[in-house]
């Protein structure tokens, strides 16, 4: 298992870790017969999608190259927000004299035991995704490289180079994405990391240079900072999250700088090049300002590419493309056996995304007969969130996409620095940003702004799925004192709206008639 870059350190925690997501002496079984589906991938597309359909009877095998559990559970999402939860608490303890806590001493940042911290939980919940788990659950689980030879049949290459191969009467591609690389003059000459191998550091590194401002970046930028680096963000855009709303993108990026990051945005790099004393030198512009900075480690992330090499696609008739598998609605490829689902198939790069579109295809592949009984992937509502401190959370529409689709909207707008709870824990920072369709209360998009956000946005998540109007929101009583109660003071300013010239005037007519002029 060593032979795997993710798994370095090859401690205890990592051995164990191997032992669950690809066990060192796995044997693949036999493969008799057609199987009534089969999946490659073993991310989370691919793990729900195979523990459903077995579930519900079918015969599955499950394909996988590497590790099972894919980025999220290896180098993703799990070890991430291991490692940000690490950060957080340096912060905390940091900034705790605000509070009346002062710490007398000297108080050091231990970055090897975070990063075993992280390589240990890791580990404890690497059991649900386990090749052992699926097993029980009655999946043929296969470890190799999946190489389609038909539209109903598929090659697996084992490490040894054994081939077995399987039929299918139906398939789902799941191989979700890794770390696009830029074309950046000298780039390909040095050792740069990227969300695949950032997380086999056991040595703090003094100074990082980040390459995009996208969540992973800046999410890693703050956490390396927290714990004593001197980071460097570069970003090509005018500014940092650019998919994100552009006042949660400003208050991001004015924690990023009191976090010790030197943002340069607006940027061009020119080249890197690594120096005699084993610094790595990067020159370009930023603002239209020259610089030279040097930096220890260089992280790239810059976005993601679909894992598609190696499948023989054209051989299977799947269409695909830079972008990934090509899938209609229904996720279904340009092969009417095959469908995909995840990373690999979709511009929602994320687990929870990932994990419903799988419940799509296992409908799809396995249950509709003809038009009836499909679901449709447009409908679902996928909210997200970038774990930075404070967290951005989003779900639904922008403003920007309202007003490119000719929806006409209302915005409401909740500080946090007129929310007790914010204000007492010195998290007030934030806000809470919500669209309407004008002259209504049907909430269309929402942005928050919040030390918890991902937690936060999943109640208006749940307004809009289910037709919950803004003044229904308000309506609901929430406990005091906490952040979320901001979301219900947005139902209030709607509710505000509706008292015009006349429903006034009636109001005080009814207050008259009740208990007499004032």
């Amino acid at each position: 298992m060593s032979d795997f870059i993710q798994l370095q350190p090859f401690d205890e925690h990592n051995a164990e870790l191997g032992k669950q997501v690809h066990p060192p002496n796995w044997q693949n079984p036999e493969g008799k017969g057609p199987y009534q589906l089969i999946v490659v991938g073993a991310g989370t597309a691919g793990l729900v999608t195979a523990a459903g359909a077995a579930g519900l009877g079918a015969r599955v095998a499950l394909i996988e190259r590497e590790l099972m559990g894919g980025d999220c559970l290896n180098v993703g999402c799990v070890p991430s927000k291991g490692l940000i939860r690490a950060a957080r608490a340096a912060a905390q303890v940091k900034g705790s004299d605000k509070f009346g806590v002062r710490i007398d001493g000297e108080v050091t940042l231990d970055f090897a035991t975070a990063m075993q911290r992280m390589r240990r939980l890791r580990a404890k919940i690497s059991p649900a995704d386990s090749a052992e788990r699926f097993t029980e659950l009655g999946v043929d689980v296969y470890f190799g490289q999946a190489r389609f030879k038909s539209g109903h049949e598929i090659d697996v290459i084992s490490k040894g180079g054994h081939l077995q191969t399987l039929s299918f009467r139906k398939a789902v591609i799941a191989t979700g994405t890794r770390a696009a690389v830029p074309s950046i003059p000298g780039l390909a000459d040095i050792p740069y990391l990227t969300n695949e191998t950032v997380f086999s550091l056991t040595e703090l590194p003094p100074r990082i240079g980040v390459i995009g401002g996208g969540p992973i970046g800046v999410e890693l930028a703050q956490a390396f900072a927290r714990f004593g680096s001197q980071v460097t963000l570069f970003e090509s855009a005018d500014h940092i999250l650019g998919r994100e709303d552009a006042d949660a993108a400003k208050i991001v990026d004015r924690q990023l700088r009191a976090d010790g990051v030197d943002v340069f945005a607006a940027n061009h790099i020119d080249g890197l090049r690594s120096t005699a004393d084993g610094c790595v030198r990067i020159t370009g512009t930023s603002q239209n300002a020259p610089y030279d900075v040097c930096v220890d480690k260089v992280l790239v992330a810059t976005g993601r590419t679909p894992n598609t090499t190696g499948l023989n696609l054209k051989a299977a008739g799947v269409e695909y493309d830079s972008d990934g598998v090509r899938v209609d609605d229904q996720l279904c490829t340009s092969q009417p056996r095959i469908f995909a689902a995840g990373d690999v198939a979709s511009k929602y790069k994320f687990t929870h995304a990932a994990d419903f579109m799988a419940r799509i295809v296992i409908q799809n592949a396995l249950f509709r007969l003809g038009p009836f009984g499909s679901r449709r992937a447009s409908r679902l509502l996928i909210p997200w969130a970038t774990y930075t401190s404070p967290e951005v959370a989003h779900v639904g529409m922008y403003e920007h996409e309202a007003q490119q689709q000719g929806l006409a909207i209302d915005t409401y707008v909740q500080q946090l620095t007129e929310n007790d709870r914010a204000i007492l824990d010195a998290t007030e920072d934030g806000f809470i940003k919500v669209h309407v369709k004008r002259g209504t209360d049907k909430i269309v998009g929402a942005t928050i702004v919040a030390e918890n956000a991902g937690d936060m946005i999943s109640e208006l998540t749940l307004a809009i799925q289910n037709g919950i109007g803004l003044g229904k929101v308000g309506a609901t009583i929430h406990p005091y004192p906490t952040q979320a109660d901001a979301i219900r003071r947005l139902g209030d300013q709607y509710n505000k709206t509706r008292l015009t010239p006349l429903t006034t005037r009636l109001l005080r007519m009814l207050m008259r008639y009740n208990v007499g002029p004032s």
